[in-house]
């Protein structure tokens, strides 16, 4: 088997994100592949909505598209998806009913550990969360 190679456009990088489920669920749409990261849209499901009353995302669904967008700026780089070793995720506003675009760059490519980062934003560019996550680059063992 061959190594796999960087993904380098946003219809490749969509191809392996869409294999997963949940990223079909989450209505993900690769957006864009460039040098140091990503940019993913998810498109907005009733199902994300926490409070019935107020209809803002829950915090879960936030947290999962930063670990994706952070997780794939790195997958992207070595053509494989990578596992989490560790994430953190701040939440700045709530998310309004509507499509998220999640941007995750390359923070440190490293042989062993990665790290990147993550930012999710409404449709009028507002910050909703952002996070960081450590990201096992170790290559697979036959």
């Amino acid at each position: 088997m061959s190594d796999p190679q960087p993904i380098t456009t946003p219809e490749a990088l969509e191809a392996r994100l869409l294999r997963a489920p949940y990223h079909r669920w989450l209505g993900l749409k690769a957006v864009a592949v460039e040098e140091d990261g990503i940019t993913i849209r998810a498109t907005w499901r009733e199902e994300w909505v926490v409070n019935p009353d107020r209809r803002y995302t829950h915090g879960g669904i936030l947290a999962a598209l930063v670990d994706l967008a952070a997780d794939w700026a790195v997958g992207a780089r070595l053509g494989r998806g990578v596992p989490t070793v560790d994430m953190r995720v701040d939440y700045h506003r709530v998310a309004m009913p509507g499509d998220l675009i999640c941007r995750g760059t390359v923070v440190r490519m490293g042989g062993q550990f990665s790290v990147a980062e993550a930012r999710i934003l409404d449709l009028e560019d507002r910050l909703l969360a952002s996070g960081r996550g450590v990201y096992l680059t170790a290559p697979p063992k036959a």
